[in-house]
């Protein structure tokens, strides 16, 4: 088993069988019990295994774990065998054989595996029980090729994994025929190789050609989607941001030139300056100042009255005379 587990299961031809005691039939109940001490229980399960898939590995687990210490022993059946009685195979026998050896549950391989088992075969490798699936088996003009197995008491049935097998994976790949040929023409393979005539050839080559512009039509559009979303999402934010700064100004605005802003009460400050420097108060009563009557000086000899300017010449130069006379009285 740990051998199994770092390496590839040995071929039944290429080693020798271990026991080493002699090989005494073994009943189901003893051996689900345990064990003989010396040995572990033999268990053969046969197929094709072609195109190797996981229902294969299930049932060749379920093989494995039928009992607490088992040693599984993997029949394939060879290529001449398997066309004659079941029909042609993808895998040829020396790929299923390797694929085999590559499974964890599998301790061994029987290469050339016979159709129908014989007692000879069962004695030769030492089977203790042979496991399958309970679906009657016709093959080989045989309503049940295990039909003898099952009389003996060696029969172990397991259970099939739904929704794969075989037929299952080629019916896909019939089904799907056009786009395997597609794909393996684009990796290189050549149109015989895939036994493609020269028009699907040709016509599988066009639609590959028009899958790469439906693939570069759909990259540009996604490119162009994401450059869409990304001007959106930076106009979202410098709406945003042109939102919060007319905001700001709107208030700030208001806050200078608004009824009860900054502004009016400045311009009240100022015009009521104004107001004082064009109109000052006036002085109190108790002014000392306001209640002494204006000293009148006497008009200068030289003031004329207005109201009687001379008449004429002659009264001009008299008048004139008369204050030269009352200067020199003066002095």
């Amino acid at each position: 088993p740990f051998q199994t587990l770092t390496a590839p299961a040995p071929f039944a031809d290429e080693t020798s069988c271990q026991c080493q005691a002699p090989h005494e039939k073994l009943t189901i109940a003893q051996a689900r019990l345990g064990t003989p001490v010396d040995r572990p229980v033999r268990v053969y399960a046969d197929g094709i295994f072609d195109l190797f898939h996981s229902g294969h590995a299930r049932a060749l687990m379920q093989a494995k774990t039928l009992f607490p210490n088992s040693y599984l022993l993997v029949g394939v059946c060879s290529d001449d065998l398997t066309h004659k009685f079941k029909g042609f195979t993808v895998m040829n026998e020396a790929e299923r054989y390797e694929a085999l050896r590559h499974c964890r549950y599998v301790d061994e391989v029987i290469r050339d595996a016979p159709w129908t088992l014989t007692p000879e075969f069962l004695e030769k490798h030492k089977i203790d029980f042979v496991a399958h699936d309970d679906i009657p088996y016709s093959s080989a003009g045989s309503d049940d090729v295990y039909k003898h197995i099952k009389e003996a008491g060696m029969f172990v049935p397991t259970q099939r994994t739904e929704g794969i097998s075989t037929s299952d994976i080629i019916t896909r790949i019939v089904r799907d025929y056009d786009v395997y040929a597609r794909r393996n023409l684009q990796r290189g393979y050549t149109a015989k190789e895939l036994n493609v005539s020269f028009i699907n050839e040709k016509k599988y080559r066009f639609q590959n050609q028009v899958d790469k512009m439906k693939e570069k039509v759909k990259n540009v559009e996604e490119k162009s989607k994401e450059f869409v979303y990304k001007v959106e999402e930076k106009s979202h934010d410098l709406i945003q941001k042109w939102e919060e700064k007319s905001r700001e100004f709107i208030g700030n605005f208001l806050e200078l030139f608004g009824p009860d802003g900054a502004w009016k009460q400045m311009f009240q400050e100022r015009s009521g300056r104004m107001l004082q420097a064009f109109s000052p108060r006036q002085s109190p009563n108790s002014s000392p100042t306001r209640g002494r009557s204006p000293s009148r000086s006497p008009s200068p000899p030289w003031v004329f009255n207005k109201a009687s300017p001379p008449s004429s010449p002659k009264a001009a130069s008299a008048s004139l005379s008369s204050m030269s006379e009352g200067d020199e009285d003066e002095k």
